[in-house]
């Protein structure tokens, strides 16, 4: 490095990196490549190139070197795993299970041992998930969309309908939960009384989940509704002047 320093570098401006580059490699097989070297017994660099290293040399790979980054990562319960400001999910059975990440260019690999257990398009934040990853009957719920949702709502009725439209109204990815919820409700409760608790809630102005959940658990659905009308069954019945107590009738 001094005698780079010294010969190449000291008193030498360049004026942009093609032209230093150029000048590097004309000092390379000019000045540097045929001076005698004393590391190697006086031997011009450029000659022992020639004579040994030359033949030696293979051709360069047909793709670039890329930046490989490693590290080890723990499954979280929701089957995902850190690397980098991004998740990625993995296969449900490594769930708890340390494994090795390996982010090159665009693309993310986790591995289990020697296997490859997912594969990843690179992400700089948020999350990547492969539904296929997740155990069955957690497929199964991610599945249930907003429009599988407005179809059972449909079955409910038209309070439900109604709420399951205003909850999806804005950010409906971020309300799925929600309306995963209130249709959810008919698997322990009438379609009747859910559509009802429904009403209640939009006569209160709240649509959430929690509250039609707790009206349904407190059987106040119907509250502030009109009082069913009553049959009147006439009474077939004679009024006391049909009864004459002298006759004996």
């Amino acid at each position: 490095m001094p005698y780079i320093r010294d010969s190449f570098w000291r008193g030498r401006t360049f004026t942009s990196l093609p032209q230093m580059q150029a000048a590097a490699v004309l000092w390379c097989t000019e000045v540097y490549g045929q001076h005698a070297h004393r590391g190697i017994d006086g031997m011009a660099p450029a000659d022992l190139f020639t004579q040994i290293e030359q033949a030696a040399l293979k051709p360069l790979p047909p793709r670039p070197f890329e930046h490989v980054v490693y590290h080890v990562g723990k499954i979280a319960p929701d089957c995902h795993v850190k690397a980098g400001k991004a998740l990625y999910s993995v296969p449900w059975r490594l769930i708890g299970q340390r494994v090795t990440i390996r982010t090159a260019g665009d693309i993310v690999q986790i591995f289990d041992g020697d296997e490859v257990a997912a594969t990843h398009v690179l992400h700089l934040s948020g999350r990547s998930t492969n539904f296929e990853h997740y155990p069955p009957h957690k497929v199964a719920y991610t599945l249930q969309t907003v429009s599988w949702c407005r179809h059972q709502a449909d079955e409910i009725g038209p309070a439900a309908v109604a709420v399951v439209t205003e909850l999806s109204e804005v950010n409906a990815l971020h309300r799925l939960r929600a309306i995963q919820g209130v249709v959810g409700l008919r698997k322990r409760y009438p379609d009747d009384r859910v559509n009802a608790a429904c009403h209640r809630a939009l006569q209160v102005g709240d649509v959430q989940y929690r509250t039609i959940k707790g009206i349904l658990a407190a059987g106040t659905e119907n509250e502030g509704a009109p009082a069913p009308a009553v049959a009147v069954v006439p009474a077939l019945l004679r009024g006391p002047e049909a009864f004459d107590t002298a006759s004996g009738q």
